[in-house]
């Protein structure tokens, strides 16, 4: 056993977790409350290593952001816009496709798409942008949608959530996006998205998804007004579901972006609290294989740190992102493939990079393709 964890107080976690044995709820509530961040850390690194080895991944990837016209008003949200503001935007089916075509003659393999609940397009938009992206190339990956979209677009297509997802699916949809999760607890759900969907409803969305053989990501956004309590329901709340359904491909904990947002924060998420979080969420969700250091909220840096704290993932190379950065955010908007993998090698690990599903496309050593030649050198 390594000194720093057989001399800390957390060294009965550290052989609980060395035998197999889950974690459960007061343990996990006893890592937050921990000061002990470099115990924490070896403990998840351990985790990691079990789970992924040295490899840590990326993948190359674009943000699409359709709108950030929206008719529900998050107190946390800098990206929502109103229809009578300046700064709102909807994006054609044309744009979208022209942002698509640049992007895979970058080399990308992966469209993240996301945007606000718009007051007016009609399902067909979205079902038409879904099969309009998979036509231009059958390998291109969607990863489209959070839950409460997925809710709003049942409701405009006046069809069951299930009818909804088969639709899409069938129209070329890869996976589900995490986003939306924020904290479960109504409480704090009522503090800083009020009116959106209840916890129960984001895990159905997934249940549903994941019945039909679909794959998704899930998030939890810390570092507001949420408790460690809040924190720890929200992870065994995750791990629940993944118990009965094993449709999470990985986690991504998002760091809450004070700066230009509408809740004040005392206390913002410190580079310490936001390793802590990514090791306890790898310590914990021991049914999720993956766990991603966001750099987009964290800074690459940081990013590099967690990947000896139980991260194994970097996300991607994104080229424009819009709902962080209306946050405060002062990361770039874009990292190139080489800068992800100079960032993976630098934090003493194997670069991979990845699909949508966390499957591996290249690793370090091999040849790139040609594809990979051409992906962003710039930025």
């Amino acid at each position: 056993m390594n000194p720093l964890i057989a001399n800390s107080k957390l060294a009965d976690l550290h052989e609980k977790v060395s035998a197999g044995i889950r974690i459960d709820e007061c343990d996990a509530l006893r890592l937050f409350r921990s000061d002990d961040l470099n115990a924490i850390g070896l403990i998840a690194n351990e985790v990691n290593r079990r789970k992924n080895g040295n490899r840590a991944s990326f993948i190359v990837n674009r943000y699409i952001n359709y709108s950030n016209y929206c008719i529900l008003s998050c107190q946390f949200c800098s990206f929502a816009r109103k229809k009578r503001d300046d700064d709102g935007f909807q994006l054609s089916r044309d744009q979208i496709l022209t942002k698509a075509r640049e992007a895979l003659n970058l080399g990308i393999t992966e469209l993240h798409i996301v945007g606000g609940l718009h007051p007016s397009l009609p399902f067909d938009y979205y079902l038409d942008m879904v099969q309009s992206l998979k036509s231009l190339d059958p390998k291109l990956e969607l990863k489209c949608f959070t839950a409460i979209e997925i809710l709003h677009l049942s409701w405009l297509a006046k069809q069951s959530v299930r009818s909804t997802l088969s639709a899409l699916k069938e129209a070329g949809l890869s996976s589900l996006t995490g986003g939306g999760a924020e904290i479960f607890r109504k409480a704090v759900r009522q503090q800083i998205a009020r009116g959106k969907e209840s916890a129960e409803e984001y895990l159905e969305v997934h249940r549903i998804w994941h019945g039909l053989g679909g794959r998704s990501t899930c998030t939890m956004l810390y570092g507001h007004v949420e408790t460690p309590e809040d924190r720890v329901d929200h992870l065994r709340k995750l791990r629940i579901l993944q118990d009965e359904t094993g449709g999470f491909t990985g986690f991504v904990p998002l760091a809450y972006q004070p700066e230009s947002n509408g809740i004040p924060v005392s206390c913002p998420p410190t580079g310490a609290d936001s390793l802590k979080t990514i090791a306890v969420s790898r310590i914990y969700l021991d049914n999720i294989d993956h766990i991603t250091a966001y750099w987009v909220g964290l800074g690459l840096g940081l990013a590099q740190v967690a990947l000896n704290y139980g991260a194994d993932d970097l996300h991607g190379t994104i080229i424009e992102e819009h709902i962080f950065h209306m946050a405060g955010a002062k990361s770039p908007q874009e990292q190139t493939r080489e800068a992800m993998i100079k960032a993976i090698r630098e934090a003493g690990r194997t670069p991979v990079q990845r699909n949508t599903f966390y499957e591996p496309l290249w690793q370090s050593g091999d040849d790139p393709s040609p594809a990979q030649r051409a992906a962003p050198t710039a930025g």
